[in-house]
């Protein structure tokens, strides 16, 4: 009931945890806009929230790599939805999973996809947002909290992240602006992409992205400062970083099958 009618954004729809926030907001009869590069994929998932009762449905194709395109989305929320009630960042650009390879450039370019495309849609969602006293949603990692080994680039743009939007929030409330932030700490989910990249090397078993997807709504629609997912998994660990740094460090390590050292 409490996003009921509501004018929502979601980026990165096509496919993983943003394709099932959609069907979320869906059933529960929000004013849906989502994005990401694939047309084809998007038309489906419009279809298939209009079957599942979204108030309305529509998409806008592109990538998140020219920031004049993450505004373009902002502007055409405005003109078909009239206003905006929840900005749901969670897009991501690809990377590799295993050791760092030196490429500055690919580096930039994450950047550009994960962090500044992110900063230019909530700049340009901002007004709206003030109007509303809407929500800002966004989708971050366990990555973005702590120093995992084989994502450097995606761990940097994950920090970068919980930098600007934490910061962001302070003055927000220092000039009583009631628009809320919240930052979803995420472990291994299912997703097609996460799966493929690391389910061979991590011991852990991935959560399910629809109930993951589910989770992120609650926490939004509450107005939660964090969202953490699955909690024993990324808020218990983070408990260690300030009184046994390097005891948490092993337990990461200790999540991977580690390939030997050279000469073993």
């Amino acid at each position: 009931e409490m996003l009921r009618g509501k004018r929502v954004i979601v980026t990165g729809a096509s496919t993983g945890i943003g394709e099932q926030i959609a069907y979320h907001l869906a059933r529960m009869g929000s004013h849906i806009l989502i994005t990401a590069r694939t047309e084809a994929k998007l038309q489906n998932v419009v279809q298939r929230c209009l079957e599942l009762g979204a108030a309305s449905a529509r998409f806008v194709s592109g990538s998140m790599e020219d920031t004049a395109f993450a505004q373009h989305v902002v502007r055409e929320a405005q003109t078909s939805l009239g206003g905006l009630d929840m900005l749901i960042l969670n897009h991501v650009g690809a990377s590799y999973f295993g050791f760092f390879d030196g490429d500055v450039e690919h580096v930039r370019k994450l950047l550009e996809i994960n962090f500044l495309s992110y900063v230019a849609m909530t700049t340009s969602a901002l007004p709206m947002l003030k109007e509303s006293e809407g929500s800002i949603v966004v989708v971050s990692s366990m990555a973005g909290k702590v120093g995992f080994p084989f994502t450097v680039p995606y761990s940097a743009t994950k920090f970068a992240l919980d930098g600007f939007f934490s910061s962001l929030r302070q003055e927000f409330t220092i000039q009583s602006i009631n628009v809320s932030i919240t930052l979803c700490i995420l472990g291994f989910i299912d997703t097609e992409r996460a799966v493929r990249a690391a389910a061979e090397v991590l011991r852990e078993r991935p959560a399910p992205r629809d109930e993951c997807a589910l989770e992120i709504l609650k926490g939004a629609a509450l107005r939660r400062r964090e969202l953490y997912y699955r909690y024993s998994s990324t808020r218990l660990p983070l408990l260690l970083r300030d009184c046994a740094a390097e005891l948490l460090d092993y337990l990461v390590r200790s999540r991977y099958r580690l390939p030997a050292p050279p000469g073993a």
